[in-house]
C-alpha cells in the first residue's frame, strides 16, 4: 500500500532528529586519535595523490586553477555525496536496536545520517582557505552563490538516494556490498580529476545525465569565476526533488515491515 509522507509528524519529531544527528557524530568520532581531523584528512590525501598522478604525471588541464586546488574543489562536493550515501544507505541497519524498541518516524534515520556528513564537509571546506592562500589563488565572488547552492543540491541529491537505498538495503542486504563499488565507479564518471571541457562533445550529453557532474562543475566553477549555469542547476534540483519524493513514498510503503525484518 502506497502512503504519503506525513510532514507534520516529521516536524513534531524535529528534536529527535537533532539527537540522532548528535548521536551519529559522537559514534563516528568516539575513541578516535585525531577526531574531526579525519574529515579533512580524507579529501586532503586524495588531493595529494590526484595532484601527483593526474597533475604532475598526466598533466591534465585544470581550467586555470592550480591543479591541487582544482582536485580539492572537486573532491569537496564528491566527498560530501559519497559519505552521505554510505552513511544513509546503511542507517536503518545501524539503528536496528532503536527501530525495534520505540516508535518514531523512521524517515528521520536516513535524514540524520545524511545530515551528519555536512559536519565533515564544513571542516573540509575550511581547509580550502589555507590551501588557496598557499597557492596564491583568490576565489571569485561567484563562490558566494555557487558554493551554498551546489552544496544544498548535493545534500538533497544524496538524501533522495539515501532514502531509497536505506529502504532497499533492509529488504536486500547484499546491496550493502554493491553500493561502495558503484560509488567508486561513479566518482570517475564525475569530472573531479579532469575538467568537463575535456569530455568530447559527442559524450557530453551522456555525462551531463550524471547530476554530480553539473554540481561539481558548479561548485568548482564558482571558485574560478564561471557563472552559474541556471539550466544545469535547475535540472539537478529537479532530479533531487524527484528522488526525495519518490524515495519517501517507497520508504513509507516498506516502513511497516522494518521492525519485523531488520
Amino acid at each position: 500500500m502506497w502512503r504519503s509522507v506525513d510532514l507534520r509528524e516529521l516536524w513534531n519529531y524535529r528534536e529527535l532528529l537533532y539527537f540522532l544527528v548528535w548521536r551519529d557524530v559522537k559514534v563516528r568520532y568516539k575513541q578516535t586519535l585525531l577526531g574531526v581531523t579525519w574529515a579533512v584528512i580524507q579529501p586532503l590525501f586524495a588531493m595529494l595523490i590526484f595532484a601527483f598522478f593526474f597533475g604532475r604525471i598526466a598533466k591534465l588541464p585544470s581550467d586555470g586553477m592550480p591543479y591541487p586546488l582544482f582536485a580539492y574543489a572537486g573532491l569537496l562536493p564528491w566527498t560530501l555525496f559519497s559519505n552521505a550515501i554510505t552513511s544513509g544507505s546503511n542507517s536503518m541497519i545501524a539503528s536496528s536496536n532503536l527501530i525495534t524498541k520505540v516508535y518514531f518516524p523512521r524517515l528521520l534515520v536516513p535524514i540524520a545520517a545524511v545530515s551528519t556528513s555536512l559536519i565533515d564537509f564544513a571542516f573540509a571546506l575550511l581547509m580550502f582557505v589555507p590551501l588557496s592562500l598557499n597557492s596564491h589563488f583568490r576565489p571569485s565572488v561567484n563562490a558566494v552563490i555557487a558554493i551554498p547552492l551546489s552544496t544544498l543540491l548535493v545534500f538533497l541529491t544524496a538524501l533522495g538516494l539515501s532514502i531509497w537505498l536505506s529502504a532497499l538495503v533492509v529488504r536486500f542486504r547484499d546491496l550493502r556490498h554493491v553500493i561502495p563499488f558503484v560509488i567508486q565507479i561513479w566518482m570517475f564518471a564525475t569530472p573531479i580529476v579532469y575538467p568537463l571541457s575535456m569530455v568530447p562533445a559527442k559524450w557530453l550529453p551522456w555525462v551531463k545525465l550524471n547530476p554530480m557532474a553539473s554540481l561539481v562543475e558548479t561548485f568548482r566553477g564558482g571558485l574560478s569565476g564561471r557563472a552559474v549555469d541556471v539550466t544545469e542547476v535547475a535540472a539537478a534540483a529537479g532530479l533531487a526533488i524527484v528522488a526525495i519524493v519518490s524515495g519517501s513514498i517507497y520508504f513509507r510503503r516498506l516502513e511497516r515491515m522494518f521492525a519485523d525484518v531488520i
